[in-house]
């Protein structure tokens, strides 16, 4: 009799760096370098009202600095539901970032994703 108990809660938090990621048909996608597991309770990254703007288009610094480099409203998303930071093959590749939703699985040290890299999230700079 098969079990659908999950090993752990969520596979993010069977996720390292240095694991290799890969989209749903096994194509080669990059190498974890940073894991953030969610934090239900992080504050969102909006300018105050009237506030002189100093945030721009980045996100406060926080424990994780300022990481992740996208928009305020992506990177308060990412910061709440946990994300991968996933280093891109090619000279001109950016960094993609992985929400912790498009983790299919992990095994051994694979990861491997629920959508295609077209789908997920470049870094800004």
């Amino acid at each position: 009799m098969h079990s659908n108990v999950p090993t752990s809660p969520e596979p993010i938090a069977q996720v390292t760096t240095g694991m290799r990621v890969v989209d749903p048909v096994g194509e080669e996608v990059g190498t974890v370098v940073a894991v953030r597991v969610g934090d239900p309770n992080a504050v969102t990254a909006h300018d105050p009202p009237g506030g002189d703007g100093v945030l721009g288009d980045r996100v406060p610094h926080t424990e994780y600095g300022e990481e992740p480099d996208v928009p305020p409203d992506l990177a308060a998303r990412l910061l709440r539901t946990g994300y991968l930071k996933v280093d891109s093959p090619g000279l001109l590749a950016r960094d993609l970032y992985i929400e912790a939703d498009q983790i299919a699985d992990v095994n051994q040290d694979v990861v491997e994703l629920t959508v295609g890299r077209a789908e997920l999230i470049p870094e800004a700079h």
